[in-house]
């Protein structure tokens, strides 16, 4: 496939250009500072702006999925889509937040009483992001949201995915960038969350 991945040189896009690289997939790696994605087969860096939705579209376009993997506190959801659609982009995968997810019965895990102050802005515009897809009608999107504890780790492939609830075990919540990725481009090759969000979880 021909993969526009937006955000490409932060923690979470590089392990998924890696990823999408590993498969054989094309990718057009966009970031505001594209001299630092490293080179590799069948990557092409491209200078991107956030905020310059036309702009984001002629990058988007031609490719068989468009990829989003940023900040939603730093970004505008409506340029982004706006921008996906424009470009004629037939899937849109958004790298999510936990936030959102219910760690109980009707309770988000942003509404727990442990979550961390100084990742509630991130999280509240990450659940805001999820709304406004949700009322989209006429895009295939699809949102991610890793576990509790999002890091670098190791690609293992071995993990379990869910739907709106958080994954746990014994040993906590947890998912590494490198699984992530694996989990998001298995989602690229064989679609199975449509209009949807899912988790991915050890």
């Amino acid at each position: 496939m021909r993969v526009a991945l937006i955000g490409a040189s932060g923690n979470v896009g590089s392990r998924i250009v890696a990823e999408l690289v590993r498969r054989g997939h094309a990718v057009t790696a966009i970031a505001r500072h594209p001299e630092r994605i490293p080179a590799a087969p069948g990557v092409t860096p491209v200078a991107g702006d956030l905020f310059d939705a036309d702009a984001l579209a002629a990058a988007l376009k031609g490719h068989d999925a468009a990829v989003s993997s940023v900040m939603f506190a730093a970004s505008d959801p409506q340029k982004l889509i706006a921008a996906v659609k424009a470009s004629g982009a037939p899937r849109y995968l958004v790298v999510g937040g936990a936030g959102s997810l219910y760690a109980a019965p009707g309770v988000r895990l942003i509404d727990t009483p442990e979550f961390p102050a100084a990742y509630r802005e991130e999280a509240s515009a990450g659940a805001a992001f999820l709304d406004r897809l949700k009322a989209e009608p006429d895009l295939d999107w699809t949102f991610l949201s890793p576990s509790a504890v999002f890091g670098p780790g190791e690609r293992t492939g071995a993990f379990r995915l869910g739907a709106d609830d958080l994954l746990t075990t014994a040993a906590g919540s947890s998912i590494s960038y490198e699984d992530f990725a694996v989990a998001l481009v298995d989602e690229l090759e064989r679609p199975a969350h449509s209009r949807a969000r899912f988790t991915v979880g050890y």
